[in-house]
């Protein structure tokens, strides 16, 4: 095997709770289809907890800015894996598994994949390795469903304008390296995995995600409801 191969699969998270994490490329669309799922499902009579990585917790958002706000070069590849490895194991400690054991619906804006996908892929230390590592320290906990919205380097760099962060501005062949990364893990666990077009309409998108989400949490017709008021 390869240190580039996608790792074997591993169980779902399980509990009364259920767990949806968006992955995806920088401009992908993840923060507004977060909140969009989120608003329907508040609808549905769920309780919500919305989150992201780095960032979810007050450690979460001092990590986040020595990852993202820092100087090119500042972090090496190892140092950058473990800091989100850190931050990971204390948001999944104090944020999400509490509000899944709670019986509530955690979204968050990334999680474990982006670690295999930047890292792993795209800096090249290996998916095994850093799936491990992540996999460590959330003590085996993967999302119900994983949200994958696709998106070219281009695509991606044109949404996200001017303003980029430390990880934004690598060339396009590192987000080209991540995007791949992505559709790697993807195409290893189609069962958790729901892959879409993230240049399709956001309404589109949102219809789609609701859609398995109405069917993993066995719904009925929620959503055909809605479609025909």
């Amino acid at each position: 095997m390869t240190e580039q191969t996608p790792p074997e699969p591993a169980p779902r998270g399980r509990g009364p709770g259920f767990f949806v994490a968006f992955e995806g490329g920088d401009g992908a669309g993840k923060s507004t289809q977060s909140r969009l799922l989120g608003q329907w499902l508040t609808d549905q009579g769920y309780a919500v907890r919305h989150t992201r990585e780095p960032g979810g917790t007050g450690l979460g958002r001092q990590v986040r800015e020595l990852l993202l706000h820092g100087e090119d070069g500042s972090v090496s590849p190892r140092a950058e894996a473990l800091l989100f490895a850190a931050d990971r194991a204390h948001h999944v400690a104090s944020v999400v598994r509490p509000a899944l054991q709670g019986g509530g619906v955690v979204l968050t804006d990334r999680y474990l994949d982006s670690s295999v996908a930047y890292q792993g892929a795209a800096r090249a230390l290996g998916h095994d390795e850093v799936r491990k590592l992540s996999m460590w320290a959330v003590e085996g906990l993967v999302p119900d469903l994983t949200v994958l919205l696709d998106v070219s380097a281009r695509e991606g760099r044109a949404r996200r304008g001017e303003v980029h962060d430390r990880l934004e501005r690598e060339a396009d062949d590192f987000h080209d390296r991540v995007r791949q990364g992505f559709l790697d893990l993807a195409a290893r666990e189609p069962e958790r995995y729901l892959v879409l077009d993230a240049s399709r309409p956001a309404a589109e998108l949102a219809g789609q995600i609701q859609q398995r989400v109405a069917e993993l949490l066995q719904l009925g017709g929620a959503v055909a409801q809605e479609g025909a008021g």
